[in-house]
């Protein structure tokens, strides 16, 4: 089965918590603060895999989760850093912003990309020990790790990209020329994906050879396999066009080149620009005049190549090797593909939030609540206090005597309650 675009999730990992611990060792009094910082979560990496062609990998599993960083430990150990997850992917993948379709990263060339990173550890306590801060009872939590939404869509790398309706003898050609072995039969629709081969012209001359699967009229509309086939020819440099020159199929090969286009024209304006080569095929079949010189005809007035052979028997398919090895030599480098999303400036900080009474207690509820709440510790004085100070700041005992809040009255963050004291 062949894979080519699929939707996935990924999320990096969380951050470890500070840890609180004071040193206690034998003969030594009052030693102070050691709690060891938390370990950085695992972040999500994506790296190419040079044996792989296809996603099908990701067929059953879609979601990606790195594991988070260690807690931080006594006697200043640093928590566990969580190792990165890393995802293979087929080289040529593009890495899309599945909400707005826009391309974050092209696995063209570059072998590795940060998709997601890992949250950062959170500090010990032995961090906030001051002067007139002695005893810290209290450590910072580790902030999470970034989660993505995205779309992998793969398009092939190869330097010639084989185009034609379907059974013109694209996939014997390849098979003839390269160590590809792609089906091979008198029907068609044979080769149900693409297929790439390396096809060598001497020492040290090779070029990358990709068989596209037979393109229906209506292609580029999505008929037959339309889009899954003609996104693969994006990154091709040069365009081998493959024809049934015996019209065995009782198809006028002319017609049969122009179909193909025009679907190039819809689907791309820019693609349909590609240098090309004509090949027509089958030439041991036989070839009648007529068609033989309105090939002609089409190649002179459009100014393209013409090579007559046949695949199968393997006539002047060498002659045509260097001619496109030629061709290829003095074209550009494979189309890479720059990124257009951007990602969102950080928003300014939300200290935004909400009050709910229900049954007597007072529900608060907002991102920022919840975070600092989980940087409270209620046995220790300074602590509390700082939480008491962000509270009357940000307005939330403002709120909370509004919504008529009495003393002793039940207070509970994101499930953790405590009583309201003016």
């Amino acid at each position: 089965m062949f894979i080519d675009k699929v939707d996935i999730f990924v999320k990096a990992g969380k951050g470890g918590n500070g840890c609180v611990s004071f040193r206690r060792e034998k003969y030594v009094a009052k030693g102070g603060p050691d709690g060891g910082d938390g370990g950085n979560g695992g972040s999500v990496i994506f790296e190419i895999d040079e044996g792989e062609n296809t996603l099908l990998p990701f067929k059953y599993r879609r979601k990606f989760v790195a594991a988070n960083g260690g807690d931080g430990m006594p006697q200043k150990f640093h928590g566990k850093t969580a190792p990165d997850l890393i995802i293979k992917v087929p080289q040529g993948t593009l890495i899309k912003d599945k909400e707005s379709g826009k391309i974050v990263f092209d696995m063209g060339t570059d072998g590795r990309f940060v998709a997601a990173k890992g949250g950062i550890g959170g500090w010990g306590n032995v961090h906030f020990a001051t002067p007139t801060r002695q005893v810290p009872r209290f450590a910072k939590s580790g902030t999470e790790g970034q989660e993505r939404e995205l779309t992998l869509e793969l398009k092939m790398l190869a330097d010639v990209g084989l185009v034609g309706l379907p059974n013109v003898g694209k996939s014997t050609l390849l098979s003839m020329v390269s160590a590809a072995r792609p089906k091979i039969a008198d029907y068609h629709f044979t080769t149900l994906s693409p297929m790439l081969g390396v096809v060598s012209v001497g020492e040290g001359a090779s070029f990358v050879m990709a068989d596209i699967p037979g393109l229906i009229e209506g292609a580029s509309d999505g008929l037959g396999l339309g889009h899954d086939f003609l996104r693969h020819v994006d990154r091709c440099r040069l365009l081998v066009h493959v024809v049934d020159a015996s019209a065995s199929e009782g198809r006028d090969p002319v017609d049969d080149i122009e179909t193909v286009n025009l679907e190039l024209i819809k689907y791309s304006e820019e693609l349909s620009r590609r240098p090309q080569i004509i090949v027509a095929n089958k030439c041991d079949i036989g070839v009648t005049e007529e068609n033989k010189e309105a090939l002609e005809h089409y190649a002179e007035v459009n100014g393209v190549d013409l090579f007559f052979i046949s695949a199968a028997a393997r006539e002047n398919v060498d002659e045509l090797m260097k001619a496109i090895y030629k061709k290829v030599s003095a074209l550009p480098p494979i189309k890479s593909y720059e990124a257009d999303f951007v990602p969102e400036e950080p928003a300014a900080a939300d200290f935004s939030f909400e009050v709910t009474v229900e049954d007597g207690v007072y529900y608060l509820s907002g991102a920022w609540l919840e975070k600092l709440i989980s940087n409270v510790n209620f046995s220790d004085y300074e602590s509390v206090s700082f939480f008491q100070k962000v509270l009357r700041d940000k307005g939330v005992i403002k709120a909370l005597e509004d919504a008529g809040i009495e003393e002793d009255d039940t207070v509970d963050i994101s499930g953790v309650q405590f009583d309201f004291v003016f």
